[in-house]
Formats: structure tokens, C-alpha cells, sequence
């Protein structure tokens, strides 16, 4: 039984989770080592590192996918939720946790080009940030005379910019910085340019730009880091890129877009002869304006002595005209002050005439009679009121005194049959008949006992004999 188990055991092939995983992730690399994914990006997740994560899914399933920070920085588009993309790649296996992954370098839209989402992504970025806003565009100086120009030397572009500048305006300076406009490189090249003139300060206006092309051709003029070397720049850009039905990202932010770079040269400086043609003619406008203002000096000078003439006589006439209203002013104040005098005369007659008014004396006396009558009426009333209340007062203490008053606390007064106050008890002789008058009311009682000791007790009801 023992040599059964050894066989057994000696024919199993034991592997440890780290062994299957690397053997898992052999096979599968090599034979998922470069392959297309179609798919719908979920859950883009870029973390500090740079590295890119999402996941591609179908109706039915999904695969993990990561793109490593050295690929994402050359993927033409940023990859985005519920984008359908080609990913291109190859399967490995996460040892950590036992998952494969598609590790993506390279990724395409489908049904949506890659560079035209791209341009699309990076438009609506730096649209955001204000870099398009016309605001901050400056206009190009009238007559520069110091162009810079950043392009390859060797295209046709850079020749028919000096041709044309060189025609319209001979003797403008130019400065040429020679930079690859396409391809690896082209992108740190043309940036440097900007960057020169920048530093340098030279140029009063820099032009960048390039025939024409395809899309991929024009790309360089379209990556973030050119844009914003041209908002950065301090003098004003013209952007002259390809044809005029070509827009790059450099076109929105540049502060001037020319469709061609032989237009740019025909925005950047007129013609010289239309220049001197401008002076020539504004030399005319300036002598004829001369001419006038000479001719208009002259009218005036001749009209200055008639004028001053005019001047004096009304010099005078004022002083005369100012002379006699001094004189009227000084005759109104006499007048108004006379009449204020007559007026203060005629006012004090009329108040002494007031005061011997016999009607003033009536009503005077009538004034005195009615206070004296008021006073004799006042006295005659606290001569009534007098006795008045003295009388009440008498009243008040009789009333006090009134046996009435007494009856009316509850005592009664004991009369004999002869009318008789009875005082004592030995006034009313037993089986006498006593009225007894109360504060209503008068009783008729009969004596059935007399007490004549004033200490003895009070014998409430009917006494026994």
C-alpha cells in the first residue's frame, strides 16, 4: 500500500501559486503578444505616476487594460468614458492578484479619427482656460520694421514671406530662426523659436507657420506646449499655417490667423508705396490747411482794428451807461430813505392818535369793570360757600349725636305707657306694659322681671318667676 501511495504521488506535478501564475503568464504572452481589442473604454483612472487605467467592454464582457506612462504620453487622444476604441497591445498577467490585462500602446477612436479628437480635446481645454478670448489678442504695429520668423528654412514658405516683405517694403529687417516644422523634434524646435524672439525683444512682430498638408503634416502646430509659447510670447504672432481651409490650434491662439503665409506677409506691412503715397498725400492736406488758417489770420488781423475800434467806443459807453446807474441807485436810496422817514412819523401819529381813541378808553373800562365784577362774584360765592359748609359740618356732628344713629348700631330706647324714657329698672314696675322703639319699628313688651342690680347678668328670652 505504501509503494502504491509513493507511485501516485511521484506522478503529480505540484505547483506553487507564484509558479502557475508565471506559467499562466508564459503561455499567454506568447501567444497574445501583439493583437487588436475593440471595445468601449469604462472607468479612465489616471493616478499620480502617470500611468493610465481603464477598462474595455462589450455587451457581454470586459478585459482590465493599462497604459504605462511612457506610452500615454504618445497616445494622440485622452482616453475617455464610453469612447469605442481599437486598442492595440498584448495580454499579461498580473501576479499580484492573478488577473490578466491588456497592456495598451496604441489607441484609436473608431468611427472618429484620433488626431481629430485630439485637436478636439485640446481646443475645448484651452478654450476653457481663456487662451482664445479675443480680449487678450493685440493688434499688429501700423509699419514694423523689425519681423521675426520662425519656419523651416527650406520650404517654399519662408521664401515667399522675404520675397513678399522684401517687395512691399524694401528694407524691413528680418530674422529668420530656422526650426523643423514636422516630424520627431518639431514641437521642441518651434517652441524654441517663439521662446528666442521672446527673450531677445527684438522683433516688434513674429510670424510662424508652414505650407500646406495633411493632417499629420500640420500636427506640430497643434500640440499643447506650441500654444502656449505663443500666449506666452510678448510681442504680437501671426499664425500663417498651411492652406486657407487648413485651422491648427496655433490659428485660436495667435493674436492675428492669415490663411496662407503669403497672406501673413500682406497683413504684417503695407506696400512702402502706399506709405509714402499716405505722406505725399497728407503733406498736401497740411499745406492746404496752412493756406486756410493764413487766409483766416489775415481776415482777422484786418478786422482787429475795426474790432478794436468797436471795442473803445464800447468801452466808453459802458462807463457812462455804469456811471448813470450809480447815479439812479444813489437816487433810489434818498428816495426810499425819505420814505422811510414820512412812513415812521406817520406811524407814530396814527399809534398816538390810538391811544386817545375814546373807543379804546370804553373798552379799557369795560376790561377793569368785568375783572371787578368776576372778583365781587368770586367773593360772593366763598361768602355762600361759608356758612354752607359750616352748616354741613353742624349737620354732620348732629347727626353723629342722633339717638337715630345710635338706634342704628343696634340699641333701642324703653318707653312707659305714659311716654316716659325709662332708665332704671325700677321704672317699669313688673306686668307694666313698655313700648320698646327700635331704629324701625316700634315693640309693645310687657315687664315680666325687674333687676334693679346693674351686675347682674344679662337673661336672654323669657324669664321664670
Amino acid at each position: 500500500m505504501e509503494q502504491i501511495n509513493f507511485t501516485w504521488e511521484s506522478r503529480r506535478r505540484l505547483f506553487t501559486v507564484s509558479e502557475l501564475t508565471a506559467r499562466i503568464r508564459e503561455l499567454v504572452a506568447g501567444e497574445f503578444h501583439d493583437l487588436w481589442v475593440a471595445g468601449e473604454i469604462s472607468g479612465v483612472r489616471q493616478v499620480s505616476s502617470g500611468h493610465v487605467y481603464f477598462t474595455l467592454k462589450d455587451e457581454q464582457s470586459q478585459v482590465r487594460c493599462v497604459c504605462f506612462r511612457a506610452t500615454a504620453r504618445l497616445l494622440r487622444f485622452k482616453p475617455q468614458d464610453g469612447v469605442a476604441v481599437l486598442a492595440r497591445g498584448r495580454i499579461d498577467v498580473y501576479e499580484q492578484r492573478g488577473e490578466y490585462q491588456l497592456l495598451v500602446e496604441t489607441l484609436e477612436p473608431r468611427g472618429y479619427g484620433a488626431l481629430q479628437l485630439a485637436f478636439d480635446q485640446l481646443k475645448n481645454k484651452l478654450a476653457s482656460e481663456g487662451l482664445f478670448d479675443p480680449a487678450r489678442k493685440r493688434p499688429l504695429p501700423r509699419l514694423p520694421l523689425r519681423i521675426g520668423i520662425v519656419t523651416s528654412p527650406d520650404g517654399a514658405a519662408v521664401r515667399d514671406l522675404i520675397e513678399i516683405l522684401s517687395r512691399r517694403f524694401p528694407g524691413v529687417h528680418i530674422r529668420l530662426y530656422p526650426a523643423l516644422v514636422q516630424g520627431p523634434g518639431s514641437v521642441e524646435a518651434v517652441v524654441a523659436g517663439i521662446r528666442h524672439f521672446a527673450r531677445s525683444r527684438w522683433p516688434q512682430v513674429v510670424i510662424v507657420g508652414r505650407g500646406g498638408g495633411s493632417l499629420e503634416d500640420l500636427w506640430t502646430f497643434n500640440e499643447e506646449a506650441l500654444a502656449r509659447a505663443i500666449a506666452a510670447c510678448p510681442v504680437p504672432v501671426v499664425s500663417a499655417v498651411g492652406h486657407e481651409t487648413d485651422f491648427t490650434i496655433t490659428d485660436f491662439v495667435a493674436d492675428v490667423r492669415a490663411p496662407t503665409p503669403s497672406a501673413a506677409a500682406e497683413m504684417v506691412i503695407p506696400v512702402r508705396q502706399q506709405i509714402l503715397d499716405q505722406i505725399e498725400a497728407g503733406r498736401d492736406r497740411m499745406g492746404r490747411v496752412v493756406r486756410v488758417r493764413l487766409a483766416e489770420s489775415r481776415t482777422a488781423l484786418h478786422r482787429q482794428g475795426i474790432d478794436r475800434a468797436r471795442g473803445l467806443l464800447r468801452h466808453r459807453i459802458g462807463r457812462s451807461q455804469q456811471r448813470m446807474d450809480e447815479i439812479d441807485f444813489h437816487l433810489r436810496d434818498l428816495l426810499r430813505a425819505k420814505l422811510a422817514g414820512r412812513r415812521s412819523r406817520w406811524l407814530a401819529a396814527q399809534a398816538r392818535l390810538r391811544e386817545l381813541d375814546l373807543r379804546l378808553r370804553l373798552a379799557r373800562a369795560r376790561g377793569r369793570l368785568e375783572r371787578a365784577w368776576a372778583g365781587i362774584r368770586q367773593q360772593g360765592e366763598l361768602f355762600r360757600s361759608r356758612p354752607r359748609r359750616r352748616l354741613e359740618a353742624l349737620a354732620a356732628r348732629l347727626t353723629a349725636l342722633s339717638p337715630v344713629a345710635i338706634l342704628e348700631r343696634g340699641y333701642a330706647i324703653v318707653e312707659t305707657a305714659e311716654g316716659g324714657i325709662v332708665k332704671e329698672a325700677r321704672q317699669a314696675q313688673v306686668g307694666s306694659r313698655v313700648g320698646v322703639r327700635l331704629w324701625r319699628g316700634l315693640l309693645s313688651a310687657e315687664v315680666k322681671e325687674s333687676t334693679p342690680d346693674p351686675t347682674a347678668s344679662f337673661v336672654r328670652g323669657s324669664a321664670e318667676p
